[in-house]
């Protein structure tokens, strides 16, 4: 039974289908990149130091043909997204055991709820979108359209993994705990973030 889940929020730009490192889609969605090779779709990541000159070359020449520039936020966006992510948590009740908020990637592990997780991830990304666009602190403000409209700072795409016991939902925690350390920044507390107490048996974590 599924009690969790691990959820990788890509910022835009961040992974690309076809990234060498491995990547979390089937397909090449955006025709500009499938001349640099099809999807790479794989459990296992590379770490970018490991790749050759030619895979960082296809990489870089793989960005280049983004509409925007990749996004990687600072400090106080991430404190944005967090609020947003603590408005959405509340109003849903969603019960989130770890948060790792990184320049170009989020982590999430939170209890199995009565949403899809799929329908989690769009909730949350929307709800931290509007909180940063109302603190005037959107990525790609420059790229704002004659009509308002903002692109979007988020990867369409994400990567999940079920948990379904305590072993994998611990192992999941602290895996997204350690994680700022990891990337050389400061560990992250955020109050929407709650203590995972194990699962009873004949427990349901979902709401």
């Amino acid at each position: 039974m599924i009690h969790g889940y691990h959820l990788i929020l890509p910022m835009y730009g961040f992974w690309l289908p076809n990234d060498p490192r491995g990547s979390w889609s089937d397909f090449v969605w955006k025709w500009e990149l499938v001349r640099f090779g099809k999807s790479t779709k794989s459990i296992h990541r590379r770490d970018i130091m490991s790749l050759t000159e030619s895979e960082i070359q296809q990489r870089e020449s793989a960005q280049k043909a983004l509409n925007y520039e990749p996004v990687s936020i600072n400090g106080q966006q991430a404190l944005s997204i967090a609020n947003g992510f603590a408005h959405r948590a509340t109003r849903s009740n969603y019960n989130v055991w770890a948060c790792a908020i990184l320049p170009e990637h989020t982590h999430l592990v939170f209890a199995r709820h009565t949403y899809k997780v799929e329908q989690m991830a769009k909730l949350l990304k929307a709800a931290a979108t509007t909180e940063i666009i109302q603190d005037e602190r959107h990525p790609l403000a420059k790229h704002k359209a004659d009509d308002g409209r903002l692109p979007h700072m988020w990867a369409e795409s994400h990567w999940k993994v079920y948990l379904d016991s305590e072993e994998q939902i611990e192992n999941a925690i602290r895996y997204v705990t350690e994680n700022p350390e990891r990337e050389g920044k400061k560990p992250q507390h955020w109050s929407f973030v709650s203590l995972f107490r194990g699962l009873a048996p004949g427990h349901i974590t979902y709401h």
